[in-house]
């Protein structure tokens, strides 16, 4: 084994790098720790979610209630819906910060932007009828296919440093599905964990005409069944 003389005496060649390797393994554990429990925190947020939602839902007739329980529901509800889609981005703040420090901002601040859009929810919410519910899945379905769409998508796949830009992007992206469960039954367990999936994927999956098309035409023919059949659309309705 070959030598190289430093000033602790001789010193086999690759021992410097062991150090660095270790520290870069100890960086990659931390990372995927941080990472775990930002899905564990969406677990534990869809649990209380459920519970909280359970028996709620009059479909286009719920009401939200008392503003701070509201908003305690909602910020329940994003972390539920979107943690999963923004582990990446944790994934790659961890990585690029050494640590964990700067995750539970990263979380809060992208958190404190999907809160807003709930302040902005319960202030323009009202129960509606069928007709505004249709029509506004529509719009949602041609959303979808905007290039503006496509615009917050690509960068919300892509940020990550800062939690604030990244929820803004994401907002960007998902305010077209999460329209639509404001509209179809904003305390529907049903609802909320389709479009939560469907934001996921849109999130993790790279954009293929061949699926998204397919999808927002999806949404625009469940809008139009909804103003010509509102009654095929369970949960839509109140109970009779």
């Amino acid at each position: 084994m070959k030598l190289r003389q430093v000033a602790e005496g001789p010193v086999p060649d690759g021992a410097e790098g062991a150090p660095r390797s270790a520290a870069m393994t100890t960086a990659e554990t931390v990372a995927k720790a941080a990472v775990l429990a930002t899905l564990g925190l969406a677990a534990l947020s869809w649990v209380s979610a459920v519970r909280q939602m359970n028996g709620r839902s009059m479909g286009v007739a719920t009401e939200l209630g008392q503003f701070p329980l509201f908003v305690a529901l909602w910020v329940t509800m994003m972390a539920a819906m979107m943690l999963p889609g923004a582990a990446l981005a944790v994934l790659r703040l961890a990585r690029a910060s050494g640590g964990v420090r700067a995750v539970p901002l990263f979380i809060g601040s992208y958190l404190a932007v999907w809160m807003l859009v709930g302040v902005a929810v319960y202030a323009l919410y009202r129960p509606h009828a069928t007709f505004a519910a249709g029509a506004l899945a529509i719009a949602a379905g041609v959303y979808e296919l905007t290039p503006l769409k496509r615009h917050f998508r690509r960068h919300c796949r892509e940020s990550g440093h800062s939690g604030f830009g990244f929820g803004l992007y994401c907002v960007g992206s998902s305010i077209g599905l999460m329209l639509m469960l404001v509209a179809l039954g904003i305390m529907s367990i049903t609802w909320m964990s389709v479009i939560a999936i469907l934001i996921l994927a849109q999130k993790v999956l790279p954009a293929r005409a061949a699926i998204d098309v397919p999808l927002a035409l999806a949404i625009v023919g469940l809008g139009i069944l909804i103003l010509i059949a509102p009654s095929s659309v369970p949960g839509l309705t109140p109970p009779m």
